[in-house]
């Protein structure tokens, strides 16, 4: 590789190079062109060994480099997998790129593309498409010169597992909307190393989750059932909407009903007509939920949108109206903290955050009926000594907050049914 780029720099070529993205797109396919040279490379993929010196002397012979550094964790020092090298103009950084992209540093191949920082391009997942059944033997490079016939590639990714094998699926960003539709049109459902591949537009995780709801689905899930109800139960009631291909009621280890079980359609629309019918309806005197039967990942969403709902929810009704503490004494509870403020109006809640130990944080709540109240407050009671200490606090706002749990989800995160997100700001 060494005499590669020692006789390229001879020759004085640079080669027609494509524009890739930033390394916040590693991993997940996004970004965007490059508009103007530049003359800062990403180099992923590194083996854990790979130190600035080596990749110093490798570049350099590209062109003058200015700087090299390879990403550490910053308690360990261990190498984070990727690095970046700066060069003095941009053609020796396009003629770098161009010639070890793909080239092996320490019997790994590492993969070189432009540095892009912007928040905003690699987000973007324009031109970007997603491909899934490869075969475990495709890499990066095969995969690169597969998705080359189409169009200028900006990134290419073969998603990866801890030890080092292919997961199945990458992704390939091209320059232009068309080049990655092209990219489409010709070869998804073809065959590559004798296994049919899917290639599609990729979808960033918000339209992923959003698309959930709109997903046809066959397993259907129910429960409240009766500990009376039986399999064959179900397939009586459900068989009206259908053909069903299976059915089941979940049995504990007590040999007892869990009142709860699914019923798989043959048909999906079988399977959304039994749930319109049945979600709500009184069988036995219980009332079901039924409903499509979701992965472990999409309950885990829903309780986050539910979470986030909630903490939404909390903000704009406590909005103005909550006042955060600070420098509460360690002797102040919530009792005294509700006597010091109960002067100024009506308080709805309060709350000293204590730790996993039960110790005060000196930090805590205060929310009152109305706006007026709360600024009453503030006025009055900021830095003023309580137990020798000055108080300070201010209305909490921006993105930090500290409020009672929605109680259909207060279990998951705390035991006193409060949530407080930590970075709180001290002043609107």
């Amino acid at each position: 590789m060494a005499a590669q780029v020692a006789a390229a720099v001879a020759n004085g070529s640079a080669g027609a190079v494509p524009a890739v993205v930033s390394p916040g797109a590693v991993g997940v396919g996004v970004g965007v062109a490059q508009p103007l040279p530049t003359t800062s490379l990403y180099v992923g993929d590194l083996e854990g060994s790979v130190s600035d010196s080596q990749l110093y002397e490798l570049f350099s012979q590209a062109g003058q480099v200015v700087s090299v550094r390879v990403c550490r964790d910053v308690t360990s020092r261990r190498s984070l997998g990727y690095a970046y090298v700066n060069f003095s103009n941009p053609l020796d950084a396009a003629r770098a790129l161009e010639l070890l992209n793909f080239a092996l540093l320490n019997n790994k191949p590492i993969r070189v593309m432009y540095s892009n920082r912007d928040p905003s391009s690699r987000r973007s997942g324009s031109a970007n498409i997603f491909i899934k059944n490869l075969d475990k033997a495709i890499d990066n490079k095969t995969l690169h010169e597969t998705f080359s016939t189409f169009g200028t590639i900006l990134s290419c990714k073969v998603a990866m597992d801890e030890v080092g094998q292919s997961k199945g699926f990458g992704f390939v960003q091209y320059e232009k909307e068309e080049e990655a539709q092209a990219a489409i049109k010709s070869l998804n459902g073809m065959l590559i190393n004798d296994k049919p591949v899917y290639v599609g537009p990729f979808l960033r995780k918000q339209e992923r989750d959003h698309s959930f709801d709109k997903t046809k689905f066959n397993n259907v899930f129910v429960k409240n059932l009766s500990e009376s109800t039986t399999k064959e139960d179900l397939v009586k009631i459900f068989g009206e909407y259908g053909n069903i291909t299976s059915a089941v009621v979940m049995i504990g280890m007590d040999g007892k009903s869990r009142c709860f079980g699914f019923i798989n359609f043959e048909n999906p629309d079988a399977a959304a007509r039994a749930v319109q019918e049945l979600n709500g309806k009184k069988i036995n005197d219980k009332e079901w939920y039924v409903g499509r039967a979701q992965k472990k990942s999409e309950r885990e969403m829903e309780l986050k949108r539910r979470f986030e709902q909630s903490l939404k929810d909390a903000a704009d009704k406590y909005q103005g109206l909550n006042l955060y503490l600070k420098n509460l004494d360690d002797s102040i509870g919530d009792d005294q903290l509700r006597e010091l403020f109960s002067n100024f109006g009506k308080i709805t809640s309060y709350k000293v955050m204590r730790d996993q130990n039960g110790l005060s944080k000196g930090s805590g709540f205060v929310a009152f009926s109305t706006h007026e109240e709360a600024s009453q407050a503030l006025t009055e009671m900021n830095g003023k000594m309580i137990s020798g200490k000055p108080l300070y606090f201010a209305i909490a706002c921006g993105v930090s907050r500290g409020y009672p749990v929605d109680d259909s989800i207060a279990p998951f995160f705390s035991s006193n049914g409060w949530i407080c997100v930590s970075l709180f700001h001290t002043g609107c």
